[in-house]
């Protein structure tokens, strides 16, 4: 009778990405196979505007345009 026990609930801590498979596979009302889908197409995604952007830094370097802050523009400089 665990339930009726004065005992804290059991702590399950996830990994990051069983945290993120969780929230996708709840996003998709259960639905692994959706789950599993949307999470490679946003895998997908965020690989190609990386490439993007690799690329673009890329361009820039090769053309000399390399000034303080043009490639990691988002580190608050």
């Amino acid at each position: 009778m665990h339930a009726l026990s004065n005992e804290p609930p059991v702590d399950i801590r996830l990994t990051e990405a069983e945290t993120i498979a969780l929230a996708y596979h709840r996003a998709a009302r259960g639905d692994a196979w959706a789950a599993l889908v949307q999470a490679v197409e946003d895998a997908l995604g965020d690989l190609a505007e990386a490439e993007r952007q690799t690329a673009q830094q890329r361009r820039l370097i090769s053309r000399g345009y390399i000034r303080d802050g043009a490639i990691f523009s988002d580190h608050g400089r």
